[in-house]
């Protein structure tokens, strides 16, 4: 792991950090250049936007590890209610959320209540959920709480990182659920002996799990979400649609607001299914560094852009 991408996730933990890098004007332009803004009704404004251009989209409010059910339910409610924004603008945007903002370390049960209930709302309204994974400590009661909501409402996605040397296996014992995964390559500070040690082997990870998936894939049922800005690995899962007999709009392609945005618009005009996850939200320090450290290269293209 890069020097880099090391101080990137130190940063994403470090408290004091949290609390006083955000006052600084710098950082906060830095930050714009991937969010809309901090509130819902930015990132309403931006679906529309990307609607206009064939882009669908996701959004999540930024937060994690609340402190007390009351925190939770005020999350729990907040994606309520933007489920019924979604639906009065008619815009086809999923929700994502943490299942530590809903709870999780105070208890599973209460994590688990709050993600169904926003589940079965979406549900109602003909929308569909997806659950965030954090470090890997949370994965194994994730994918729990994942598969009790997916039996009741199959309107629901989890998502998986193709770092972690346990994925393959959770792949498998997830497939036949008919699940709905979305593969990301993962951004969290992890024991060296849980993850793969190299970006090539990652990449590599990443490549094989999608390769193997579509393959497999003879239901409609089943839905691979790619979670990456990765050209080479887009047009490698493209092919691999192709020789498993899927169009190219079959996969779909998940990718952050502001990153890569004239390639999204790109891959839109020729066919490819583009989603964007819009981020909103105060608590945006750790979430923005884990970002950068996804692909130490975007420092520089920040610096970039914030010396223009």
């Amino acid at each position: 792991m890069s020097l880099m991408r090391n101080a990137l996730l130190w940063a994403s933990q470090n408290q004091r950090l949290r609390e006083t890098l955000p006052r600084f004007g710098f950082v906060r332009k830095a930050v714009r250049r991937f969010m809309p803004g901090e509130d819902v009704e930015a990132a309403l404004g931006a679906a529309e936007e990307l609607r206009s251009h064939g882009i669908t989209s996701t959004f999540t409010r930024l937060g994690e590890n609340v402190a007390s059910a009351q925190e939770a339910a005020g999350v729990r409610d907040h994606y309520l209610n933007v489920l019924d924004r979604i639906r009065e603008r008619g815009l086809d945007t999923h929700v994502s959320t943490k299942l530590t903002q809903l709870g999780l370390d105070i208890d599973p049960e209460l994590a688990f209540q709050g993600m169904r209930a926003i589940t079965a709302k979406a549900s109602g309204l003909g929308n569909f959920t997806w659950i965030d994974m954090e470090q890997s400590g949370y994965v194994n009661v994730t994918l729990e709480i994942y598969r009790r909501i997916q039996r009741e409402h199959p309107n629901i996605g989890v998502c998986l990182q193709a770092y972690l040397r346990r994925t393959p296996s959770d792949f498998e014992s997830l497939y036949p659920l008919s699940p709905a995964i979305r593969l990301v390559k993962g951004a969290y500070k992890e024991p060296p002996e849980l993850v793969l040690p190299s970006k090539r082997e990652v990449d590599e990870a990443y490549y094989r799990l999608s390769a193997e998936y579509l393959s497999r894939v003879g239901q409609p049922r089943h839905n691979l979400s790619f979670g990456t800005h990765d050209l080479s690995l887009i047009r490698r899962i493209g092919a691999a649609a192709e020789q498993a007999g899927l169009g190219r709009s079959a996969p779909e392609y998940t990718m952050l607001y502001g990153i890569q945005s004239q390639e999204q618009l790109r891959l839109a005009r020729e066919g490819f299914k583009v989603r964007v996850l819009v981020a909103y939200g105060d608590y945006w320090f750790p979430w923005y560094m884990r970002r950068l450290a996804e692909r130490p290269a975007n420092v520089w293209f920040v610096l970039k852009n914030l010396i223009s």
